[in-house]
C-alpha cells in the first residue's frame, strides 16, 4: 500500500483497475459455444500477457469456464504459471462458484452447492480460498447472499444491479458503502461490508469525446460461432498512440474523478472489462500499459494514480482506511427497475418448467447424496463401483450448480441454451436415479434373497400388469407421514408392505389421462430411510379405497345468481372447504380447531401485455409492464369431486365460455384424511393444490388470484431464497405500480391479518403479489412475444407455448399452529419422498421374509423438528483439511492423485427458526453428532468447518469493518467448540462439519 495518500485530506485519488471478463454460463449461447468462440481464449491470453507484465492483474469469476480450460485446454506450462500468478495475488478467483448466481429465484442449497462446488475444486487445486464477491449482474439482491459469504468466510461483498431510484440516491449521498446485516437472528456475528456499484457498473464507460469509436475495449467484441481467421474482431477501439495518449487519459481520469464524487475514501474501484472481454489480452493489457504509466507519470497534473489491481486490492486499501460505516439491516434490494416502466419482475416466473426441473432436480440429488453415504458407511464391501457413483453424483453437482447462473433459472435465456440446461439436468438425474437403483439392488442381493427382481425401473411409473414394489426413501431427518402417487392400469389394486400387511391407499380415474388410475399409497417413513411396498392387481378382498366421482354441472359464471348460493361443504379433520354450486368455485373455509371461517375465492386472471415497442413498454424474459388490471379469464367453471376415506380431491375446469370444448386451466384441490394409528397432523393441515395452465395466448401473463376476508392491510410477506422472510408492504408509485409490488416467492409466502394466516408454500419459484386487501396473486405462466431488435437477435422473446403444472400448499389457521407448521411443510413439499419401481420375479407372490426393514429403523437419523439436516454428503475431495499441510503439498507439487476420499462426509445442520419467532421452535438445540450418526457407524472426529468446508472455522478471521455499534476491534470468527461432539445450533445458523467414521 505505498501509494496510500497524505493523512488527513484525501489527497490524490488511486484508481484501481480491475481487469475481468463477464462470462455468462449460458444466456444467448449455450457453454460449449462460448468456450470454442470466446472462453478458452480469455484464459490463454490472460496468462499468457500476465506473465509478460509484472504489474498486470486479472480477477477469475465463474469456475465453470475456468475448470473446462483448466482440464481441456490448459498445457501443462500454463498450468505451473497460474499456480505462480496465485501465489503472486495477480490472478485473483472472486465469488469461486461455479456461477455468479441468480438471487432472487434460487433456493439456498442450491447457491451454497454451487458454490461449494467451486470452492472445493479451487482449494483441492490451489490451496486458494476465495474471499470477495462480485456479484455484478444478478438481477436485485437478496438479503441471504451476504450471509452466505459471510459464512463462507468472504471480508466483503459486493453488488450492482439495484432500483435505479435508489442508487442514484445513494450514490448522491455517498452511502453506496455499508456493512450489511443480512440476517436479522445472527446479525452482527455474520455481517459483511458490501460495496454497491455506482451507476456505470461493471463495464467500462467507453465514451470518447475524441472518436466516434468506443474507447478501452481495444479487442473488440466476441464473434460467434468462429473467432475470425485475421483476428480481426468487430468494434475494436481505437488503439492508443502518441497523437491521442493524453485525451486518452483525459477521458479516464474525469471518470475516475466523476466516480470518486459518489464514494467516502479516495479510493476508486475501476472495472476494466464487460460481458466476453480479453479474449485477445494481448491488444488490451499493451494498450493499458501506455495509459497507466502515462497518468502516473503526470499525476501530479491530474491528480490520479492508476494502478492494475484484484478486488482484494481494493478492499484492503478501503479496509486500512479504518472509517466508522453505517449498518444495513436485513431488508433486501428486491424488485429492482431499471427505469420507470422496466419492473424486473417477469423472470420471477419466466420459463415455469425449467425453474421446476431444477427444484426436482436439486431434490433429487439431495435424496441421491444421503443414500449413497449411508451405503458407503454401511456397506464397505458392497458391489456398486464407489468411483463411478461418485461421477454420477458429480453430473448432477455440475448440472444443479450450472442452473442456479443468474440467466439459467431465471427463465432469461435463448431456447437452445434453456434446452441445454434441461438436458444436463435430464442427464443428471437419470445418472442419480440409475445410482440408486443399483444401491437398493446391492443391498437387497447382499440379502442372499433369491427372489431377484427383474429389474429396477428408473422410470417414473410402474406397470401394474404384473406385480411390481417400490421402494420409497424419505430424504428428511424427521419421520414423514405422506401420500405417494403412483401411476397404474387398473382400479382393482392392493397395497402391502414387508411384513405382508395391508397398506392404507386410495385408487381412482387420473387427471392427466383417460387410461390410467392414481394410485395413493399412505407411507410412514423413519428419517433417511427407505421402506418397500408391494401393488398387486386384487387376489384377495383387501383393496384400495375406490375414489368415487360426482360431476356438477358446468356453471355459466356471467349469470350466476348471487341470491341463490347452493353451498357444499368437502372436510377433513382440520379443515372444511366450501363450495357454491351456483358458481363451482370456492366460497370458504374453515380451520376446525378454532372453528374460523375464511371467505376464500380463487380464480385466474391474464395480464395482457403490449408486444410492439412503438406502442409502449414490452414485457419479455425479464420485465413485466402490465397495460392495464388483470382480466378474469373465464365466464365457465366445471367441476368434479372424487371422494374416498383417505383424500377428497376436487378438480375444477375453467372455460372461456360455456360451449368452449378445452379448458386451459384447472386446479385439482387435494384434502386428506389420516386413519388412527398414523401421525397426520402435517398432512391433515395441507390443501395440496396443483394447477394445470397453458398454452397460453400470446402477450398474457397467467395469475391465480386468492382473494379473503382477512383485513391484511395490503401487506404481503414473502421469502428469501427459503431462508428468511421479508415484509412486502404495497408501495404506491407514479408508474408501473402493478409491476413493481411483484416480488420473488422462492419456497413461502403469506398473508395475514390480527388472528389468522394465510400461507402458500410452493415447490418452484413464482412471483407474488398482494394487490388488494386481504388478497395473494402468484404469477404461474408467461407467454411473450415482441420485436425489440435487442430481444429479437438475442432470441429472448420467451414464446413459451408449454403447460405447466406446478403446485402449491395452502395452510391456513392462527398464527401459532401456522408458525409449527410451515417450516417442516415447505420441506417435505421440497423433499417428497423419492419413489423407485420394480417388478418382482412372477412366480412368488409373497415379499420374502428376509426383507423385513428393521436393520434399518434402527438406523434412521433425526433432528428435531426446527432443524434441517440440510446436506449430508461425500464430497470426494481430496484436499487436507489441515491448510499448512494442503498448502505444502501443492507447493511440492505432491497432491493427493488417484481415487477420491470416500471417508471425510460432510454434514450440514441449519435451524430454521428466527429468534422470538416461536417460544418453543426458536430456541437453541443441543446436537450429540456422535448420537445423530450412529446409524452409519462410529464416529471418530468431527471438524467444524466454514460454509463451504474450505477454512476451519478457529482459524477463520473475518476483517471486522468499524460501524457506530461496534467501533473497535478486529474481528475474530470463531464459533463455540463442540465438547464431546455435542453442538450447540442457535437460531437460523447453518453448521457445516467434517464427520470421520471408525474404519470398518
Amino acid at each position: 500500500l505505498a501509494l496510500l495518500p497524505r493523512a488527513g485530506g484525501r489527497g490524490e485519488l488511486r484508481a484501481f483497475v480491475v481487469a475481468h471478463s463477464h462470462m455468462d454460463v449460458g444466456w444467448v449461447y449455450t457453454v460449449q459455444e462460448s468456450v470454442h468462440a470466446y472462453a478458452a481464449n480469455v484464459y490463454t491470453t490472460v496468462i499468457e500477457e500476465l506473465m509478460k507484465g509484472k504489474q498486470r492483474k486479472f480477477i477469475a469469476v465463474e469456475q465453470e469456464f475456468f475448470r473446462l480450460w483448466w482440464d481441456m485446454v490448459a498445457t501443462d506450462t500454463q498450468k505451473q504459471q497460474v499456480h505462480q500468478l496465485l501465489q503472486e495475488g495477480r490472478l485473483e478467483f472472486v465469488i469461486g462458484g461455479q456461477v455468479m448466481h441468480d438471487e432472487a429465484v434460487t433456493l439456498i442449497d442450491d447457491q451454497i452447492l454451487q458454490l461449494t462446488e467451486g470452492h472445493g475444486f479451487l482449494y483441492e487445486t490451489f490451496g486458494f480460498r476465495p474471499q470477495f464477491s462480485w456479484h455484478v449482474d444478478p438481477f436485485g439482491a437478496s438479503a441471504t447472499t451476504p450471509t452466505l459469504f459471510a459464512l463462507a468466510g468472504f471480508n466483503a461483498h459486493l453488488i450492482s444491479r439495484i432500483d435505479y431510484d435508489l442508487k442514484a440516491d445513494m450514490q448522491k449521498n455517498k452511502k453506496l458503502q455499508f456493512v450489511w446485516q443480512g440476517s436479522p437472528s445472527l446479525s452482527e456475528r455474520q455481517e459483511i461490508f458490501t460495496h454497491v456499484m455506482d451507476q456505470y457498473s461493471y463495464c467500462t464507460p467507453s465514451q470518447l469525446p475524441f472518436s466516434n469509436r468506443s474507447g478501452f475495449f481495444w479487442n473488440g467484441f466476441a464473434t460467434f460461432p468462429d473467432p475470425p481467421k485475421d483476428g480481426v474482431y468487430p468494434n475494436m477501439s481505437l488503439p492508443v498512440t502518441d497523437a491521442n495518449l493524453h485525451l486518452y487519459a483525459q477521458t479516464m481520469v474525469a471518470n475516475i474523478k466523476e466516480r470518486a464524487a459518489w464514494f467516502r475514501t479516495a479510493d476508486v474501484l475501476w472495472p476494466w472489462g464487460c460481458d466476453k472481454q480479453f479474449f485477445n489480452a494481448s491488444v488490451q493489457y499493451s494498450n493499458m500499459d501506455l495509459l497507466v504509466d502515462y497518468i502516473n507519470k503526470h499525476s501530479g497534473e491530474f491528480g490520479v494514480t492508476v494502478q492494475y489491481a484484484t478486488v482484494s486490492d481494493y478492499f484492503q486499501a478501503v479496509y486500512s482506511r479504518n472509517l466508522t460505516w453505517e449498518t444495513r439491516d436485513s431488508q433486501d434490494f428486491l424488485p429492482y427497475s431499471t427505469e420507470p416502466f422496466q419492473a424486473w419482475t417477469g423472470f420471477y416466473t419466466s420459463r415455469s418448467t425449467l425453474k421446476g426441473i431444477a427444484r426436482r432436480a436439486s431434490s433429487l440429488l439431495y435424496a441421491g447424496e444421503s443414500f449413497f453415504t449411508q451405503y458407503v458407511r454401511k456397506h464397505p464391501e458392497g458391489s456398486v463401483c464407489k468411483c463411478k457413483a461418485l461421477k454420477q453424483l458429480q453430473s448432477l453437482r455440475w448440472a444443479v450448480s450450472e442452473v442456479q447462473h443468474h440467466d439459467g433459472i431465471t427463465g432469461t435465456e435463448s431456447p437452445k441454451v434453456k434446452d441445454m440446461y434441461m438436458n444436463n439436468l435430464m442427464y443428471g438425474m437419470f445418472n442419480v436415479k440409475k445410482l440408486m437403483a443399483s444401491i437398493i439392488f446391492d443391498i437387497n442381493n447382499a440379502k442372499k434373497n433369491r427372489e431377484i427382481y427383474s429389474s429396477v425401473y428408473t422410470k417414473d411409473s410402474g406397470k401394474s400388469d404384473v406385480d411390481q414394489y417400490i421402494v420409497v426413501y424419505n430424504p428428511l431427518a424427521w419421520n414423514i407421514t405422506t401420500f405417494v402417487t403412483v401411476s397404474v392400469s387398473n382400479e382393482a389394486m392392493s397395497v402391502y408392505d414387508e411384513l405382508g400387511r395391508s397398506v392404507p391407499a386410495q385408487v381412482q380415474s387420473s387427471v392427466e389421462s383417460q387410461s390410467t388410475y392414481d394410485l395413493y399409497i399412505l407411507v410412514a417413513i423413519s428419517g433417511l430411510s427407505y421402506r418397500k411396498y408391494s401393488i398387486k392387481p386384487l387376489h384377495g378382498k383387501q383393496s384400495a379405497f375406490i375414489g368415487r366421482s360426482i360431476k356438477y354441472k358446468r356453471r355459466d359464471l356471467t349469470r350466476a345468481d348471487e341470491q341463490s348460493r347452493q353451498l357444499f361443504p368437502v372436510a377433513n379433520s382440520c379443515y372444511q372447504i366450501v363450495f357454491d354450486q351456483n358458481t363451482n368455485l370456492m366460497h370458504s373455509i374453515t380451520e376446525r380447531e378454532t372453528n374460523q371461517t375464511v371467505q376464500f375465492t380463487q380464480e385466474f386472471l391474464e395480464y395482457h401485455v403490449n408486444g410492439d415497442t412503438m406502442k409502449g413498454p414490452i414485457s419479455d424474459n425479464y420485465l413485466f409492464a402490465p397495460n392495464a388490471s388483470a382480466v378474469p379469464v373465464s365466464k365457465a367453471v366445471g367441476l368434479e369431486v372424487m371422494s374416498g376415506s383417505l383424500m377428497t380431491e376436487i378438480r375444477q375446469y375453467f372455460y372461456s365460455n360455456v360451449t368452449s370444448q378445452d379448458y386451459i386451466y384447472a386446479v385439482y384441490t387435494r384434502l386428506y384424511s389420516v386413519p388412527e394409528g398414523y401421525d397426520g397432523k402435517l398432512l391433515c393441515h395441507r390443501i395440496e393444490q396443483e394447477y394445470s395452465v397453458g398454452p397460453l395466448d400470446l402477450n398474457r401473463e397467467a395469475v391465480l388470484r386468492t382473494s379473503t376476508n382477512l383485513n391484511t392491510r395490503q401487506l404481503l410477506y414473502a421469502d428469501n431464497n427459503g431462508y428468511q422472510m421479508q415484509k412486502r408492504p404495497f408501495k404506491a408509485y407514479v408508474n408501473n405500480t402493478v409491476a413493481r409490488n411483484y416480488y420473488p416467492m422462492v419456497q413461502t409466502a403469506y398473508i395475514e391479518d390480527d388472528t389468522t394466516r394465510l400461507m402458500l408454500l410452493a415447490e418452484r419459484a413464482h412471483g407474488v403479489s398482494s394487490q388488494g386487501n386481504g388478497q395473494v396473486e402468484v404469477m404461474l405462466h408467461r407467454r411473450l412475444w415482441n420485436n425489440l431488435q435487442w430481444d429479437l437477435n438475442n432470441n429472448l422473446t420467451l414464446n413459451d407455448s408449454s403447460v405447466v403444472r406446478p403446485v402449491i400448499w395452502l395452510i391456513l389457521g392462527t398464527k401459532a399452529v401456522t408458525n409449527t407448521l410451515y417450516r417442516t411443510s415447505g420441506l417435505s413439499l421440497e423433499h417428497r419422498p423419492v419413489v423407485m419401481f420394480g417388478a418382482l420375479s412372477g412366480d412368488k407372490p409373497k415379499l420374502p421374509r428376509g426383507l423385513q426393514q428393521n436393520s434399518v429403523h434402527d438406523s434412521a437419523v433425526t433432528v428435531p423438528p426446527n432443524l434441517h439436516l440440510q446436506t449430508l454428503s461425500i464430497p470426494g475431495w481430496k484436499y487436507s483439511s489441515n491448510h499448512a499441510e494442503q498448502v505444502r503439498s501443492i507447493r511440492m507439487g505432491k497432491q493427493k492423485q488417484g481415487d477420491a476420499d470416500f471417508s471425510r462426509v460432510l454434514l450440514r445442520i441449519r435451524h430454521l427458526y428466527e429468534v422470538g419467532e416461536d417460544p418453543v421452535l426458536s430456541q437453541p438445540v443441543m446436537v450429540d453428532l456422535k448420537s445423530l450418526l450412529k446409524g452409519l457407524g462410529s464416529v471418530t472426529a468431527v471438524e467444524e468447518r466454514s460454509l463451504t468446508g474450505t477454512w476451519d472455522v478457529n482459524t477463520l478471521e473475518r476483517w471486522k469493518w468499524k460501524t457506530a455499534q461496534y467501533p473497535g476491534k478486529r474481528f475474530f470468527n470463531s464459533t463455540e467448540a463442540s465438547e464431546d461432539y455435542i453442538v450447540t445450533v442457535h437460531p437460523k445458523e447453518i453448521r457445516t462439519f467434517f464427520v470421520y467414521f471408525q474404519v470398518q
